[in-house]
């Protein structure tokens, strides 16, 4: 695929992301779409998986905008980087955010088939998400990431 029409569909879900359109959103995906978030420790696999973690990470981050500032291409891949700001709120991460807009510097890997976003992986930095939320990362990791009974290493 080219690379301006990989930019053009990246920008397209960035720009109905940060609408909060999931409709335009899901028209960009391939129907066997694997949305990656590796800081909340999620992968949603296919259209109706991608359009429950958008309704719920909206619901989460219900000012979410996403400026892509660059990117770089191998032809098969999409590495793009920007900023994303965005406010939590709600109980979904087991703490009381302090209503503030962060900031956190964001990286966005894509994949394409059939001309259409096939793979994204979203990184950000959970520690800057919180620290900016006012919240603990320690406490949001427990409620992300819970530890098995019993706790501790083997």
């Amino acid at each position: 695929m080219q690379e301006d029409r990989m930019l053009e569909l990246a920008q397209g879900l960035a720009a109905a992301k940060s609408r909060q359109d999931i409709p335009a959103a899901l028209r960009l995906l391939h129907p066997g779409m694997v949305l990656e978030t590796p800081a909340f420790g999620t992968t949603a696999r296919g259209l109706a998986e991608n359009e429950t973690a958008l309704r719920r990470f909206f619901a989460s981050f219900p000012d979410y905008d996403v400026a892509l500032d660059g990117h770089a291409s191998n032809g098969e891949t999409l590495v793009c980087w920007g900023t994303a700001r965005l406010t939590m709120t709600g109980n979904r991460f087991g703490v009381v955010p302090n209503g503030k807009r962060a900031e956190i510097p964001v990286f966005i890997q894509f994949g394409f088939q059939d001309d259409l976003i096939a793979g994204e992986r979203f990184c950000f930095d959970l520690a800057a998400l919180c620290a900016q939320s006012g919240v603990s990362t320690d406490a949001v990791r427990r409620k992300l990431f819970p530890s098995p009974a019993g706790g501790g290493a083997p």
